[in-house]
């Protein structure tokens, strides 16, 4: 179905252009709205409209240029016409205003220039350079600059196709004022650019990026997510909206995310490009439509391919790695300067000592352990667990869950170091609640550089996630389900069986105790 009309409104039986001006320019225009009647005749309102809504656009282009200061300020495409559109305009503005100079006594009769019209016809041909066809429209042209409708660059391929369009309407209106010198006044446009130009649809209310951005962010904390922030994801619209030059998500095209991600790719990784930047794109504008706010999404079908990542060893520590790492973690004594002053911060070198370990029998990922609190360590039914919840920070499925604590951290004398702790975070110095996911991550940030600048992890291993994979790799020797680890490490069931039922603490631990000792002497 065909939209409506945009800028054509129907009062009382007649119809008007009609065009809203901008908040900031109601105060030099004196109105909250423009309006232009064009009769009741449907059909010749919409031939009458281009033109009557460029006079529009002409009239809040010059408020705009008074607001800035400056008669010479070029005012942006804001209001953009096809070729086909702006010579339907020129050609309806030539007539009405031979119809108005007609009216005047004063009007002589003037003969047609024959020089302009071959002049006009190598033009329309393509026969005129960029000079030449300057003078013949150039002033028609930087007209519909100022209203808004055009944003062509002199003598690009668009500049050019506008100019030939304009050449087209004056051919048009040179040929009807001459059959109205002769008292014929049915004439009709015959050149095809104006007889099959369409007028524009309604134009969707522009949605602002970054409104469309706190309202999502907004929505899904709602939900449960996102609870960690948006500090990976606020620079993605920020550039975006950089690299646009406007701030509105219903001129967004997929033409325009293929050219940023091309863009992009000129500085980030393909993975980064792929599963940071255009994924929130991607997540952002798929929202927006699910609610009703936009009504496509133009980066659906964006893609950017990345290299699948090659493993040449295994994933996760072996036995040899993971003994090294947790003997220097468990010894580990911050260096003094040369006054014996200790530089490192004190939650710091606690987090250095106990979250290698604790990930070591858990599995959990080193942010949900450097942002344990003392309350989140407890005994239930003889077993000490901690219990990693989203009130401590940020936990990637939303929920909260308990792990067991191996004996070997208890031997290590976790539960003495908890007992001795203040109230609240234990591995960072956080005192609000919005900030533990930021101060936690910092934390686990630096212990993964200690552990990379020390050599104590090789090259190709993710320092923190590696635990994550030995942990999977020890159970599946042991013979414990992928469920219950799947449980322990907070990693989402697979199938919808897998919901079903629970993984009780007591499960949990009975497969936490098989797990064996480190040699640590």
């Amino acid at each position: 179905m065909a939209g409506k009309v945009r800028n054509l409104v129907n009062r009382s039986g007649r119809y008007h252009a009609r065009l809203v001006v901008p908040k900031d320019l109601r105060g030099i225009i004196g109105k909250t709205e423009l309006r232009t009647p064009l009769g009741g005749d449907y059909r010749q309102a919409l031939k009458l409209l281009p033109g009557a809504v460029a006079q529009l656009q002409h009239q809040i282009a010059l408020a705009e240029q008074k607001a800035n200061g400056s008669q010479a300020h070029a005012t942006p495409a804001r209001h953009p016409l096809a070729p086909d559109q702006i010579a339907h305009s020129h050609y309806t503005q030539r007539m009405a205003l031979d119809d108005e100079l007609r009216n005047d006594l004063r009007y002589p009769a003037v003969g047609i220039d024959d020089l302009l019209v071959s002049r006009l016809r190598g033009a329309v041909a393509g026969n005129a350079n960029d000079a030449e066809l300057g003078e013949l429209v150039g002033a028609q042209i930087e007209r519909f600059r100022a209203a808004g409708n055009v944003d062509a660059a002199p003598g690009s391929n668009e500049w050019r196709e506008i100019g030939r369009a304009l050449c087209h309407a004056e051919l048009d209106a040179l040929a009807r004022s001459a059959e109205r010198d002769e008292g014929d006044f049915t004439g009709r446009p015959t050149a095809p650019i104006i007889v099959n130009a369409q007028p524009p649809e309604n134009a969707p209310t522009p949605v602002s990026i970054k409104q469309l951005w706190k309202d999502y962010v907004a929505h899904r904390q709602q939900a449960g997510f996102m609870r960690s922030g948006i500090g990976r994801q606020q620079p993605v619209i920020d550039k975006l909206i950089k690299h646009l030059k406007h701030n509105d998500a219903t001129r967004v095209t997929k033409k325009d995310l293929i050219a940023w991600r091309d863009h992009l790719m000129g500085g980030l990784s393909a993975k980064t490009v792929s599963d940071v930047y255009l994924s929130t794109i991607r997540s952002l504008f798929s929202w927006a439509v699910e609610n009703e706010i936009l009504t496509k999404n133009p980066a659906a079908s964006v893609r950017q391919a990345k290299p699948k990542k090659q493993h040449t060893r295994e994933r996760g520590y072996v036995d040899a790695e993971a003994n090294k790492v947790l003997k220097a973690s468990r010894t580990y004594r911050p260096n003094e300067d040369e006054r014996g002053y200790v530089r490192e911060k004190s939650h710091l070198v606690a987090a250095k000592r106990w979250t290698p370990i604790i990930c070591a029998f858990t599995g959990a990922r080193v942010s949900e352990i450097t942002q344990l609190r003392k309350e989140d360590v407890r005994k239930i039914d003889g077993q000490w667990v901690i219990r990693i919840t989203p009130d401590a920070g940020s936990v990637k499925t939303g929920g909260y869950r308990d792990a067991p604590l191996h004996p070997q951290i208890v031997d290590e004398g976790f539960i003495n170091f908890v007992e001795a702790a203040n109230p609240g975070p234990m591995f960072h110095s956080g005192t609000k609640q919005e900030d533990y996911s930021r101060k936690a991550k910092r934390i686990a940030n630096q212990v993964a550089a200690w552990l990379s600048k020390s050599g104590l992890t090789p090259e190709r291993l993710l320092p923190n996630h590696a635990w994550r994979h030995r942990l999977k790799t020890q159970c599946r020797e042991l013979g414990i389900s992928d469920r219950v680890v799947d449980a322990i490490q907070g990693h989402a069931g697979k199938t919808a069986g897998d919901d079903y039922g629970d993984v009780t603490l007591k499960t949990k631990t009975d497969a936490i105790v098989k797990l064996p000792f480190y040699d640590l002497n």
